[in-house]
């Protein structure tokens, strides 16, 4: 490898991404270009998942988030619990559309072999939260190379901050920016960072989606009707997909949108000080 590579390593680069994953293999806390932000993605197991929550800030049990590559996702899901009125061929066709033109989240049923410290009960559920970069992004580059030298189906993946239990604000945006993302964590032996080659060019991929954390949608429940008697399903979270565009991808299969507790307000941008987000 490069002293050039060595010292900036970047998605795309398959030199870059097989190091990263290794790295990642080994214990490593990558902090990965995802979609048009980042993410902070590691192995799955126990004792890594409560690292990272306590290099974050956050309490060290809370539940992790799962991404891995576009073909396992299906696989992340208990698709026989899904609830009456809603089909596997409707969530894998939204799954397809949502993620096909960016980064996007899932909660739903959890397949037997996730991990419970991975998974939430929800509504009487046993649930997963499946985080992805979207299919275009060459990130999904770095996670085969991740899974390949982990050997498993799942990677642990976070937002790319440092938490409010942390910093003491009432809100911690993911970051954007390589630079801010080495300013929190670029001196921990453990981190290592994989960037967009080109981050003005992540922005402009996504022309859809803000610079923040992955709008969630939830399909192992359906709220009540709407007015109109169409089935909807929850908004979990309000991210970097706008709630239009996200109605506007449910409703050609029948589907309008109801909101959970937090999605009553978008998550906050992360302003720099040379650029007001």
């Amino acid at each position: 490898m490069s002293t050039q590579l060595a010292a900036r390593l970047v998605v795309g680069d398959p030199a870059a991404e097989a190091h990263a994953g290794a790295a990642l293999a080994a214990g490593a806390v990558v902090g990965a270009a995802f979609g048009n932000c980042y993410a902070i993605v590691t192995r799955p197991d126990p004792g890594t998942v409560r690292t990272v929550n306590e290099l974050k800030g956050r309490p060290v049990d809370q539940v992790g988030s799962l991404t891995t590559t576009p073909m396992r996702i299906p696989r992340a899901f208990d698709w026989s619990a899904l609830p009456a009125g809603l089909s596997a061929p409707e969530v894998l066709g939204l799954l397809d559309e949502l993620l096909g033109i960016g980064p996007f989240g899932f909660r739903g049923p959890a397949a037997p072999d996730v991990p419970d410290h991975l998974t939430r009960l929800d509504a009487g559920v046993r649930t997963t939260q499946v985080i992805a970069p979207g299919y275009p992004c060459p990130s999904n580059g770095f996670l085969a190379a991740a899974l390949a030298a982990t050997g498993g189906d799942w990677l642990h993946v976070t937002s790319a901050n440092r938490s409010r239990h942390r910093t003491g604000s009432a809100d911690s945006p993911a970051h954007w920016r390589a630079a801010g993302l080495r300013a929190d964590f670029g001196d921990d032996p453990r981190f290592l960072l994989l960037e967009h080659p080109d981050e003005a060019a992540a922005l402009a991929r996504h022309p859809d989606h803000a610079p923040m954390s992955t709008t969630i949608l939830a399909f192992h429940t359906l709220a009540a009707p709407g007015p109109d008697g169409r089935r909807r399903l929850l908004l979990e979270r309000h991210g970097s997909l706008p709630v239009e565009a996200v109605r506007a991808a449910v409703e050609p299969y029948g589907f309008d949108l109801a909101y959970g507790p937090r999605a009553g307000h978008r998550l906050g941008q992360r302003a720099y000080l040379d650029r007001p987000g």
